[in-house]
Order: structure tokens, then sequence, then C-alpha cells
């Protein structure tokens, strides 16, 4: 019978619940600024077929990484353009951290108290699945946070920018997808994400850990 390698059931669900919050914060917090074009279009859901983008998915077997389809936002549907926009396109990032972080916690206590209590293929998969929980998240808002269209950094970088400054990004925005392919064709995301990846999951453990210690 054929069966999903230990490495696939765990980056599966985890790639699927991390795009599927991500997404989801996106259009919860359009709705809050005053856009309801995600809930409109059956959107605001955390069912993760509603966010599956079958490229994406098909990425993840073959490079280990994949994506959702974007949540369909109208700024000029929000209370406040500006700042709607920065927080709508902070809100993705910042859950993936928030669940990176949790991801981490729960990963730790269960590496110290379950791995006696499970059966030794549920502990891997459980292990696998916290473990790539942690990788994702916190790598899914790191790529996301890199000012390049069509990323959410750029659209927060243009919130903050004003006048010729604005200008000058409008300008070289049709570029950014363009200088996006190419850092990933020439290996460049991986000396930005790295370091930057590692240092917050390092932080994560640092954190979890002075948590935790009082109750070992």
């Amino acid at each position: 019978m054929f069966s999903l390698p230990t490495d696939l059931l765990g980056r599966i669900p985890a790639l699927l619940i991390a795009i599927t919050f991500h997404e989801y914060a996106h259009g919860r917090m359009a709705y809050y600024w005053g856009d309801p074009t995600a809930k409109l279009q059956g959107r605001l859901t955390l069912n993760p077929l509603a966010h599956l983008d079958p490229i994406g998915l098909l990425m993840l077997v073959i490079v280990r990484f994949g994506w959702a389809r974007p949540v369909p936002i109208n700024p000029f549907n929000f209370k406040d353009r500006r700042k709607g926009l920065f927080w709508v396109s902070f809100a993705g990032p910042g859950i993936n951290l928030i669940l990176g972080f949790l991801a981490t916690f729960f990963l730790i206590v269960f590496r110290i108290t379950a791995h006696n209590i499970y059966g030794s293929s549920l502990y891997s998969i459980l292990d696998s699945i916290l473990f790539n929980l942690v990788i994702y998240n916190v790598f899914l808002a790191i790529f996301n946070m890199i000012p390049l269209p069509p990323l959410d950094g750029s659209k927060i970088l243009s919130t903050m920018l004003k006048g010729r400054n604005l200008q000058t990004y409008y300008q070289i925005e049709p570029y950014g997808p363009l200088l996006l392919i190419l850092l990933l064709i020439f290996g460049g995301l991986g000396s930005i994400l790295g370091p930057v990846g590692f240092f917050i999951i390092n932080l994560y453990e640092t954190v979890v850990s002075i948590i935790v210690s009082p109750f070992l």
C-alpha cells in the first residue's frame, strides 16, 4: 500500500496551516478596516481548500516550499487607506511569527514530556509537524517581509513613503517580481532568510526554555 514518508506527513499539514492562517489574517484584518472583499468571495475562512493553490502545493513536494492563493483586498474600502494597507499587509507575516513561537513552545514541551508516552511512529510524525510548523511559519514571515512586489513587505514599505520617495517606489515597483525571481534563481534570498530565520528560531527557543525551565 502506498504511504507518504514521515517527512511529507510533517511538511504538508505544517505548510497548509501556515499559509491558511497567513491568508486568513490578511482577510480578517481587511474586514476589520472596512473591506468585505475576502468575506464576499468566501476567503474569510480557516478551511485550507479555500486558499489552496495547486501549483503552490506541487512546489511543496518538489522544492519543499509552496504558497497559497492571495486573499483579494480592495484598499479603497479601508476606513484609512494608509493604515489599513499597513496592518492588512503586516497581519499575514505577524500571525506566522505568532504561530512560529507557539509551535516552538509545543515542540519543546512535546520533546521533553511526550516521547515516552507515544509510540515511535506517532511521535516522529507529531514531532515532524511541529518542527515544520516552526520552520514554515518563521521563514514564510521573513520571506513576505522582503520589500519587493508582490510581497507584503513592499506594501508595508509603500505606506511609509511619501512624496518623491513614494513616486520612486512606484517607478521601480513593476520590476519587483523580476528582482525576486533573480534572487530566487541565484540564491540571494538564502543569505537573507537563513541568518534572520535561525536568529528568530534561536530566540524563540531561548524564551521558551526560560518559560518552561521552572516546571521541569
